[in-house]
């Protein structure tokens, strides 16, 4: 493959752009540094093109997670350019985020009252915001990754990596006031007797307990009822985070398969197809409270965002669209689980199926996974140790994509037991977690 004008965008970057890019997730050091193509010139149902004009089938991260349907889905484009036609922002509001609101309720009908913003985490830290301006206090309990704003990252402020089991290792607190030490208090995902120790330490003072609802782990039978009935002795807010989970087993958020019971909800990602939408929802007499705190945006009112998600949830819903994602997702864990095997490459698969994700049981794990990547490119996939299915992945895609993936695990394998897999990587070994980029 050629990659000089995809290679030389990147060195561009690196002098303009501190750490290359907007996403952590997005950095091509994730995945194969000096390798992966890093920018696209077109992308269109699960189809990319790079700048040099190569094309791929993307069986990785689906914009991570947020296009759900598939890249520049044709009814959700639709949309979009007759608001477009229309104008997108006024000095009046738009009616559909009114009727956003009125079917996200109708979807989730605990919920009585919408807000709005553009991005999961500025979603997240306004779902926060709510809960201490309605309980009037200030510590937080969670569970799971949240965003890159201060009540969260806040989390790490005089510890080592108080969020290292939440996602991302090595997240660095600088910037975030030392003031808000001890504010955040994590908890790991089915240990209620961690949130207990927190209701028993900091219960009065609890504002909220934010949790994703599902990513790697099924929840244990007892462990949100358990959540919820810590929330009610407290008084302490329940807030779920459904920025990943929602939209990929059931049309709305993941915790009305799961059965959880909260306060409060937060979407984005897969809201919009890929344009920026994110929403709140909540109980009422919860919500209201955002009318005690100021909560404001310019841009959290213009069209493009509820149109999008509009059109969005009705195709989703229309199509059954979490249904096809489950099997497809099912498919690829299989999938990895009996070729790996099948060739003695050592590796462990989670996660939910429409988001699943597998690594490399080695000493040497970002090595093989940067050369797996390679490999998967050279092959025409757009792969790494991440799928997010979309609506637009059909069968015929998993099978090719097996297909290759079983031809690259043989590979890995050959190489690993002569040790001379490193020799043939074309770049360097993908990165973990989170490292500053030269």
């Amino acid at each position: 493959m050629d990659l000089t004008k995809s290679l030389a965008m990147q060195h561009r970057a690196r002098k303009l752009i501190p750490g290359m890019t907007q996403l952590l997730s997005k950095r091509p050091d994730m995945f194969a540094p000096g390798v992966w193509p890093g920018y696209f010139s077109k992308a269109s149902g699960v189809e990319v093109w790079d700048l040099d004009g190569n094309r791929y089938i993307d069986m990785s991260i689906a914009g991570i997670g947020a296009n759900v349907l598939g890249y520049a889905d044709p009814d959700v484009d639709r949309a979009v350019r007759a608001a477009i036609d229309n104008g997108t922002s006024c000095s009046l509001n738009c009616p559909e985020e009114v009727e956003l609101a009125e079917l996200l309720c109708d979807i989730h009908p605990w919920a009585d009252k919408v807000r709005y913003a553009r991005t999961g985490g500025e979603a997240m830290s306004v779902a926060v915001r709510i809960a201490r301006a309605h309980t009037e206090r200030d510590r937080v309990a969670f569970c799971g990754y949240h965003g890159w704003h201060d009540w969260y990252l806040a989390a790490n402020l005089g510890t080592e990596n108080a969020l290292g089991e939440h996602l991302l290792s090595g997240l660095s607190p600088n910037g975030v006031p030392r003031g808000l030490t001890g504010t955040s208090i994590p908890f790991r995902y089915n240990r209620l007797d961690e949130l207990q120790a927190i209701v028993s330490a900091h219960g009065k003072d609890l504002a909220a307990i934010v949790m994703e609802t599902i990513r790697s782990q099924k929840p244990e039978p007892g462990f949100f009822e358990g959540v919820r009935a810590l929330a009610d002795q407290t008084g302490a807010v329940f807030i779920v985070d459904e920025i990943s989970a929602a939209f990929r087993m059931n049309t709305g958020g993941a915790h009305l398969i799961l059965g959880i019971k909260p306060d409060m909800a937060v979407f984005s990602k897969a809201l919009g197809n890929g344009y920026p939408i994110a929403a709140v929802i909540g109980k009422g007499h919860i919500m209201d409270a955002a009318q005690s705190s100021f909560i404001s945006s310019t841009y959290w009112t213009e069209r493009i965002g509820p149109t999008a998600a509009l059109a969005t949830i009705e195709k989703h819903r229309r199509h059954d669209v979490g249904r096809h994602l489950i099997r497809l997702g099912e498919a690829v864990q299989a999938g990895w689980a009996t070729r790996a095997k099948k060739r003695g490459v050592p590796i462990v698969v989670g996660g939910i199926p429409p988001i699943s994700h597998f690594a490399f049981q080695a000493d040497n794990a970002m090595a093989v996974k940067a050369f797996f990547v390679q490999c998967m490119l050279e092959k025409g996939f757009l792969a790494s140790t991440i799928f997010y299915a979309t609506y637009a992945h059909q069968e015929s895609h998993v099978e090719r994509y097996l297909t290759a993936v079983d031809e690259a695990f043989a590979t890995i394998a050959a190489l690993t037991s002569t040790g001379s897999l490193e020799k043939k990587m074309k770049g360097a070994p993908a990165t973990q977690g989170f490292a500053r980029l030269a």
